[in-house]
């Protein structure tokens, strides 16, 4: 279960850049443009249930990483959760009722000062329990893991091509940590083999 989860975690970090509108939200029709559509919604949607599986697998694996990195991302993942659901449908919303000064609206939402606090506090712990699996599991696929979420924050003062070269880097660890479990597990019923 755990290595599932952290690779469709993999492909949903990925879709999320690539499927988000990137329009000039700078400018009303841009920020309509952008806001108002479905893949707006659905992009954001993927990044939050990506949070969420990643969760899940490190719940599988705190044998493995021990119990502090699972509760660190978990605490991260609900800070930063809360942020992402008032980005998607909060301004799709506002993006979708006629005579909405969306621009005001998006401004107000995103750097509301508790908001943008939780949101940065909330990505700051995933980076310190991805740093602390990555030291936990002490391999190079876990450091990439760790990578990804270092970044997560900065790649938002980047333009598009950066961020979906973010999400591929989120793909790449994400999916190279869940093939190296299964290297790992295999391993490890070998030996129980052997033993018996």
């Amino acid at each position: 279960m755990p290595r599932i989860a952290l690779a469709v975690a993999g492909v949903l970090f990925l879709l999320y850049p690539v499927v988000r509108p990137w329009e000039d939200e700078t400018t009303a029709a841009g920020a309509h443009a952008a806001m108002s559509s479905g893949a707006w919604v659905a992009s954001h949607l993927f990044a939050m249930i990506g949070f969420i599986l990643v969760g899940l697998a490190l719940l599988g694996l705190r044998d493995l990483v021990g119990t502090t990195p699972v509760a660190v991302m978990w605490a991260g993942a609900g800070l930063t959760l809360t942020y992402y659901g008032a980005e998607d449908f909060g301004l799709h919303a506002a993006a979708s009722t006629a005579g909405t000064d969306l621009l005001a609206v998006a401004e107000a939402t995103r750097y509301q000062p508790v908001a943008v606090t939780a949101f940065g506090i909330g990505l700051v712990l995933l980076a310190v329990g991805a740093v602390l699996v990555g030291r936990a599991i002490g391999r190079p696929s876990a450091w990439v893991f760790a990578a990804g979420f270092v970044l997560f924050l900065p790649q938002f003062f980047t333009p598009a091509p950066v961020r979906i070269a973010h999400g591929v880097l989120m793909l790449a660890g994400l999916m190279w940590l869940a093939a190296d479990l299964r290297v790992r597990t295999d391993e490890r019923a070998l030996t129980r083999q052997g033993a018996a």
